[in-house]
Order: C-alpha cells, then structure tokens, then sequence
C-alpha cells in the first residue's frame, strides 16, 4: 500500500486561529467553498500559505488563491463583506499567474479602512480543493504569519484519473452574449448540452474568467450579461468543430429566439423587506391582485444524512439509482404541466442531474469514503451559494432550481419520502422560499395566495402566480414566517403587501374591491363569448398567437377564434436534432382537431436564422444578422429542411381549415420559390391549402399589390415591420423606445398593405404586439384589418375594447390619425379619441 503523502499549510497572517464552524457566515461555517480555519488577524501584511501558482486574484482584491503542484488549491478570503469595498484598503503585491513561495508577501492591508468599512477582518484559509484531501488537521490558538502550521494536510493517492485529451488547442473568436438574461438555466442547459457532444475538453472564457463549458452550473456561475464578450478554448480531437460550433450557438442565442423584446424590468432591489406598520409586512410586487385568506406556513423538514458510507462501490450505486428516480419524478412533473416554461425549468433540473462538476465534487467525497447523501449535499450546497453569492438577481433566484433538485435527490438517498401537508381552502401560502416542483405539485384550487421571503418578480413563484392569475407578494419581511396557521391576511400583490388581522371594515373594502375587478372580468368575458365584432355588428376576427397544442387549449378557452399565427419553431428548438416530418404531422392535426373545421390554424413555416438560430443548422456567423439568412431564405437555403415541413404540413390538411404562411418575404420571386417547391411537394400529397405571407419589410408593403397575385391573405408583424422600417433595434439599450408601431411611416405602410390586398379581395391580419393592444384596436380597425391575432392573456380585453366602438368611430379615428405627423401626436390623438368613446378602456390602458 502506497505511503500516503503529507502538506503543510502555513499562517499568512498572525492572529488567533478561529475554528471555520464559528465564522457569522453560512458560507464559509458550513464549509461550501471548503474545508480550513479563520484567523482573527493582528498584522497587516497576508503571506503565501503555500509555493505555487496564484491561479485566482479577485478583481475586488480582498481574495486570491494559489494552487500547489499537487493541484491543492488554498483560498485566503480576507475579511466579510470586504467584496464591497472594491478594492479600498487592499494592494496586491502578485498579479494573476505568478509563481509564489511559501512565506512570500502577496497582499498588503489597509487595516483601518477595511475594519472602519467591513463587517468583519476574519481571514478565511480554505482547501478548495477536497477531492485531494484524505485528511486535514487544523491547528488551534495564537499563529505566526509564515510560521505556525495552520493546516496539515493528508493527500489522498491520485485515484481514476482522466487523461487529458490528446489533440490541438483552439480558440473560437470573440462573441457577444445576445440573450437578455445572460447565459442563464435554459441557454446554459443548451449549451452545455451541445458541448458534451465533443471529446474536447472546452471551457468558456470571459476575460480572465472560465468555466467547465460542459457544466450548466459552471455556466450560469460566471454571471454572464447580455452584450458582454466570450469565447471558447477546445482541447482534444475535435477541439475546432467544438469551439466553432459552440461560439456560432452562443452567437445565436443558443435555442432562445432573442429577437423577442426583453422582459420588463425588475422590481426595483429590495435585499430585505421591512415592517411597515405592526399590521402590515411589505415586501416585492410579484402578481397584481387582491385576496383575503388565511395563512398557511409551508416548512421545508431538514434531511439527515450519515457522513461515512459503506463503501465507495456501493455508495456509487445508491447514488446512480437514486439519480435515475430522481430524473424519473421529475419527468413525470413536467409531463404534467400545460405551462411550457414551468416544463422547461424542470426539464433544466434534469440536467442539473447529469452536470459533470456537480458529479465531479460528489465522486470526490465518495473516494474519501463518504456516504452518497454526504457527497451529493456538499456538491448541491456549495454551488448553490455560489448563485446565490453572485450580482444578477436572476442567478440568484436560480439557485432555487439547485436547490430543489438536489433536496428531492437527498430525500431519496436519505430514505425519506416526501409529501406535501393538507392544505385548507382559501389558504394564502407563506414560506421562506417555494421551489419549482413544489409550485407544480400544489392543490391550486385551494390556494388564493402566495407570499415569500425570498425571490423577487423573476422568481418562480411569482411567475407561477402571474400565469394563474394568483395575487403573490416575493420578499415579505421575515416575521411573517411567524403567524399562526390559520391567521386572517389581505394580500396586495399590486402594491406588494400583506395586512395582518384586518377588522371587518378593512375586509369587507378589499372585497368590494375584488368584486368590482371580477364584475368587469365578467362583462369582458361576455364579450369574448362570441365572434369579436363591433358595437354595430362589424366582425373582426380575434385569433390568438400560439407556440404549442397547449397554448392552442387555452385560446380556444379563452376565445379565440382560431389560431392566426403558429410558431413551427416550437417544434425545432432546444434540441439537437430536427424534428421528423412524422412528428410535425402530428403536431399540426393535433392542433387543427382541437380548433376543429371552422376556427383556422395559420401555421408559419419555420422562421429561424441569425437572431433564432437552431443547434443543428450550420448557418454561417453575419456582421447583421437581421439583414442575412432569415425566415424564408434558411427554407430556400436548406430544401429538404422545408420540403419535410411542407409535407407535414400538407399531410394534417384533411384534420381542419389549414393555412400556410411563409415569414420574411421581401420580393416576389421568393414567394414564387416557395410555391414552387410547394407544389412539387403537392404532386405527391395533392392537398389545397390556403397559401399567405407575413408583411415583416417595408418593400413588401409598398409591392403589395404584386404579392396579392400569388397569395390568399396577409399577416402584418409589426414588430419587425417597425425595426425595418425607422432602421431602429428593437432590443438597443438607447432606441429600442423609438421602436413605436404607432409612427406614422408604420401606420402608413399598415393602411398601403390593407388596401392593396383589398383591391384583390385578399384579407389581412395583424400579428404583431400592436394587435394586442387595446389602445390601437379601433386604430387598426379603423385602417381595414380583418383580423387580430393576439396573446392569449389579450383575447378579452381586445374583444372587449372592439364591442365599444362602432365601425365609423373606428374610421374616423383611423383618418384623424394619419395625418399625424409624429408618433407623440398619434398616440395624443388616440388617447383624446378613446377617452371620449371607450372611458372604460382608458382608465385601464391610458396614463
């Protein structure tokens, strides 16, 4: 037996030594970032504990890490807090990279600043790295900088060691992260999961910054923004494809159409609630309304579990098997689930399950001959604060996610079957946090609230709460987790506040307020019942805008009077390779049997390209790729991609009133190649489909009369049409708010489009968001549009906004408008126009 190999660690500060349980910081007392002591310091002047290579030096400089030639790595965190002083009171004396002594001075401290700004000068020596520690002794009472042995460490014997891949290394050119949210939970999932497909090694780069490109949660950890600049290093056999096809991914989005506008902003940062008044706890609006129950407290029970396993081969498969039912239940979940975004967050919990650092750290405890519960609570835990430590708001509540996967994973390899408590009738929820698959397995028929500690408007709860039309308030004071079960509450998830034990008067207001909002939900709900039509009987056909069969339920649920705009995308993104033309057959006559023969179903052939890219499409890297491969020419570029949906498409015909639309079109002889390949594809599948195309450019509109030839209808995306046409990003930080489809060039263009179709009996529609405004119906109305094809949320208001207006209202209105001359006097005009004939509509739309 091999002997085992020992290290020394040394002070780099004079001090009292500090066991790490008893430093005030969870982080460190629970030992996430490792294993070490604290040192209440009494010099000023940090020494390199060990000789190595400085391998990291926070750019605040309050912490560096230096790794020996074993491949120890030492962290010296001074301080707590101290990140915030960005960089006052420290002066590093190494830079990033160099070679240091044990002993050597690497930083020197301002220890009056610090401890004037700090809330603490406890100096943190850690072992970050635990799989090559068998055992460690830390030492106790008053240390020497550079002479006391702080930490004696035991090496375990390198075990099951990777080789390094064999090949070149390459780095991808620079690239900018699109996404609004950075590279969060679902593009990460996207990216780590084309990177797992090479035998490189990959790491992605930000400056000085990497991580394991094959780890979503390494991903998510560096905290990416939108428009910052990265890349790509690859190691191995096929090191160029990877960093190629991995900056190319990054640069389109990796699965999310980032040409959608950006969510709205967060609640202005609230980092704890206060008490407001002894009766009333505030905290961060999340869903808008009002509800008056009773409190139910929803704890979270501590699990248990034993340090030392029985050994590691048979821990490895307690762990395995607990990971495959873990992925099971989860899968089951989401199966269940008609929300798709809450689907996709579970199927992101999935792969946090398979993430190769997660699974790293927890087969390094279980070499050291820790239980499979230990390992896999220590790796979950660690990165977990790691999101949470981290400046975006949104990584931090995704560490939720983590946390909720790896607590059910705990409870299997702990024995514990969980079950959620009875919970009453008109219960609002309160609870320190609610994690994803708690909110999908909830009673929600009896739940009228919900009300958090944590989170804020971007956590789930609140975006659960939102698509239930549940009021929910997100970071609420701390004492509410101390009402009694069974406490009579109003909660305002408008305003963001809970009102304890309100007197009769109080409650009987918030209820005449609740029911005046459910008397006007009830009159628009009227008018959604039937056809949309105008105060005079005009019909305006109200169709909804849908990604899924799930979304096509809801539409005809709420309304809808058929589908006026499919995105086929849903059917090709987020996965890595196409769909079948077997798969989207079925797709498309699933959802034209729901809609059934009389309601429509406009399916867009597909309209990915440089700002909506797809894993598995090599479309080449654009300077502008809003002017390049776009919507139809991908279809024209790569036939047999179109030709399989076509014939999808061609084949679910017989199931309903099937319409085909092609996106993108700017000129005419694009129309005709695409009919072209259409009818080819008809010779064997000898189906009539109505054939229209998206009015998205200005040349278009302006040819509109050429195109009404060729096709049975128009669809107008205003939202595309207004960036072509002022030359405005939509999503540009600075312009995106000169993006108005309200300016009169766009208002123009709608009008020329409506009446050449027109002259040739060709109906039109709007797609776009204008159309789901209920401020620009009559507009729209007024200019000749047949159709309005809207959110699913806006099918009543919109039906609603049209049954108070009369047809030559809505004209009128449209004449006055166009001869505005700025968008300021057109929405002027609207607004004079709709307060004196839809007062109902303006209190609720106008400011």
């Amino acid at each position: 037996m091999p002997s085992s190999v020992g290290m020394d660690i040394l002070a780099p500060l004079s001090g009292v030594i500090v066991p790490l349980d008893s430093v005030p910081d969870p982080v460190f007392a629970r030992k996430m970032v490792g294993d070490g002591v604290a040192i209440d310091p009494t010099s000023s002047e940090v020494l390199a504990p060990v000789a190595g290579d400085v391998t990291q030096l926070h750019s605040a400089h309050h912490a560096l890490a230096i790794t020996t030639e074993q491949g120890v790595e030492v962290l010296v965190h001074v301080g707590l807090d101290t990140v915030t002083l960005e960089g006052a009171g420290f002066t590093p004396l190494v830079a990033l990279g160099d070679r240091v002594e044990a002993g050597q001075p690497v930083l020197r401290l301002d220890v009056e600043t610090i401890a004037r700004r700090a809330r603490s000068l406890l100096t943190e020596v850690i072992v970050t790295s635990g799989d090559r520690v068998a055992r460690l002794v830390p030492a106790s009472g008053l240390a020497q900088a550079g002479q006391t042995v702080l930490l004696r460490l035991e090496l375990a014997a390198p075990a099951g060691a990777v080789a390094a891949p064999v090949g070149e290394t390459v780095q991808s050119g620079l690239v900018k992260v699109p996404n609004a949210m950075g590279l969060h939970a679902r593009p990460a999932a996207v990216l780590a999961g084309e990177a797992k497909k090479f035998a490189s090694a990959v790491r992605l780069l930000r400056g000085a910054q990497s991580a394991n490109a094959k780890s979503v949660v390494a991903i998510m950890g560096l905290s990416t923004r939108q428009g910052e600049l990265i890349r790509f290093e690859a190691t191995g056999p096929d090191a160029r494809a990877a960093a190629e096809r991995l900056a190319l991914l990054v640069d389109r989005g990796c699965g999310e159409d980032v040409s959608e506008a950006p969510p709205p902003p967060a609640q202005p940062p609230v980092l704890r609630a206060v008490a407001s008044g002894l009766d009333e706890l505030t905290g961060v609006p999340a869903s808008p309304g009002l509800a008056v129950g009773r409190v139910f407290q929803h704890r979270h029970a501590a699990i248990e579990v034993a340090e030392a396993g029985a050994g590691p081969d048979q821990e490895r498969a307690r762990f395995a098997a607990a990971v495959r039912e873990a992925a099971r239940q989860i899968d089951a979940l989401r199966r269940h689930l008609s929300d798709g975004s809450k689907a996709e967050i579970l199927q992101v919990q999935i792969a946090l399950l398979e993430d190769p650092d997660l699974l790293e750290i927890a087969e390094g405890f279980l070499r050291q001959g820790k239980s499979a519960g230990f390992a896999w609570r220590e790796a979950y835990r660690e990165h977990a604060a790691r999101l949470e430590a981290l400046e975006s708001p949104l990584m931090r509540e995704r560490a939720a996610d983590l946390r909720d996967v790896g607590a059910r994973l705990l409870a299997l390899l702990a024995g514990i079957t969980q079950a959620q408590a009875e919970v009453p009738e008109g219960s609002i929820l309160v609870a320190d946090e609610l994690t994803p698959s708690e909110t999908a397995e909830f009673d929600r028929a009896r739940i009228v609230g919900f009300c958090t500690t944590t989170g804020g408007s971007t956590s789930h709860v609140a975006i659960l709460a939102r698509s239930l039309g549940i009021p929910a308030v997100c970071g609420i004071d701390e004492s509410a987790l101390s009402l009694p079960n069974g406490t009579r509450v109003v909660l305002d998830g408008l305003l963001g506040f809970l009102r304890v034990r309100p007197d009769e008067r109080q409650v009987e207001q918030v209820r005449t307020r609740i029911a005046e909002q459910a008397a006007q939900r009830e009159l628009d709900q009227v008018a959604a019942v039937g056809p949309g039509r105008t105060r005079d009987g005009h019909h305006v056909e109200v169709a909804a805008n849908v990604r899924s069969l799930d979304d096509v339920r809801q539409a005809v649920a709420a309304g809808a009077e058929g589908v006026g705009l499919l995105r086929s995308e849903f059917l090709f993104l987020g996965r890595a390779t196409a769909p079948s033309e077997d798969e989207q057959a079925a797709a498309y006559t699933a959802m034209a049997e729901l809609l059934g023969k009389d309601r429509p179903l406009v399916i867009r052939t597909l309209d990915v390209g440089g700002d909506k890219p797809l894993a598995y499409l090599p479309l080449p890297r654009e300077e502008n790729p809003f002017l390049g491969m776009r919507g139809i020419r991908v279809s024209l570029e790569y036939p047999d991609l179109f030709r399989a949906q076509l014939r999808a498409v061609l084949r679910a015909a017989p199931a309903g009133k099937v319409h085909l639309m092609f996106p993108m079109i700017a000129s005419l002889e694009e129309v005709r190649a695409a009919k072209q390949i259409l009818a080819e594809e008809q010779q064997a599948i000898p189906r009539a489909v109505k054939v229209g195309v998206m009015i998205e450019v200005p040349s278009a509109a302006v040819t509109v009369e050429l195109l009404a030839r060729e096709v049975d209808f128009f669809s107008i995306g205003t939202n595309d049409l207004t960036q072509y046409t002022l030359a405005t990003d939509r999503g540009h930080p600075r312009l995106a708010r000169n993006a108005d489809a309200l300016h009169p060039a766009v208002l123009r263009l709608i009008a020329m489009t409506v009446e050449g179709a027109h002259e040739f009996g060709k109906w039109v529609g709007v797609c776009g968001g204008i159309a789901s405004d209920p401020l620009a119906v009559p507009l729209l109305v007024g200019l000749g549009v047949d159709e309005l094809s809207v959110s699913i949320p806006s099918i009543v208001p919109v039906k609603a906004a049209l049954s108070r207006w009369r047809l030559h209202e809505c004209a009128d209105l449209a004449n006055d408008v166009l001869r505005c001359r700025t968008t300021a006097e057109v929405r002027a005009a609207l607004a004079q126009q709709v307060q004196q004939t839809d007062p109902a509509s303006a209190a609720r739309v106008l400011p």
